[in-house]
C-alpha cells in the first residue's frame, strides 16, 4: 500500500498560519532587543556604568592624595612649614629674607 500524498489543501492552510506564528514570535522578541528594559538599553547602561568607574576611581586617587597631604599637615611640621614659606612667604628669626622685583617690560 501506498501512503497517501498530503492534499495540497492542507499545505496551502499551514502557510498563513506559520506566518501568523513567525509574526508572533518576532512580536514577542521586539520588546527583548529594543523595548524599555531591552538589550539595547541593558549594553548603554553597562557604557555607562564603565565610565563612572572610571570617573570614581580618578576621583578616589585624588582623594587618597588628599588625604595624605592631610594627614602630613597633621603629623608634620615639615608640610607646615613648606606651605607656610610657599604660600605665604614667612621666613625664620634667623634668615635674611632677598625679594627680586623683575624690571618693568619696555616697549
Amino acid at each position: 500500500m501506498r501512503a497517501a500524498a498530503p492534499s495540497t489543501s492542507c499545505a496551502n492552510s499551514m502557510k498563513p498560519l506559520a506566518g501568523v506564528l513567525i509574526a508572533l514570535i518576532l512580536a514577542l522578541q521586539y520588546p527583548l532587543w529594543v523595548g524599555k528594559g531591552g538589550w539595547t538599553k541593558v549594553w548603554e547602561l553597562e557604557r555607562s556604568l564603565e565610565q563612572q568607574r572610571a570617573t570614581n576611581a580618578r576621583l578616589q586617587a585624588r582623594n587618597d592624595s588628599l588625604d595624605a597631604e592631610v594627614r602630613d599637615l597633621k603629623e608634620g611640621l615639615e608640610a607646615i612649614e613648606e606651605r607656610a614659606r610657599m604660600q605665604l612667604g614667612m621666613i625664620r628669626r634667623d634668615e635674611v629674607f632677598y625679594q627680586v622685583v623683575p624690571a618693568p617690560a619696555r616697549r
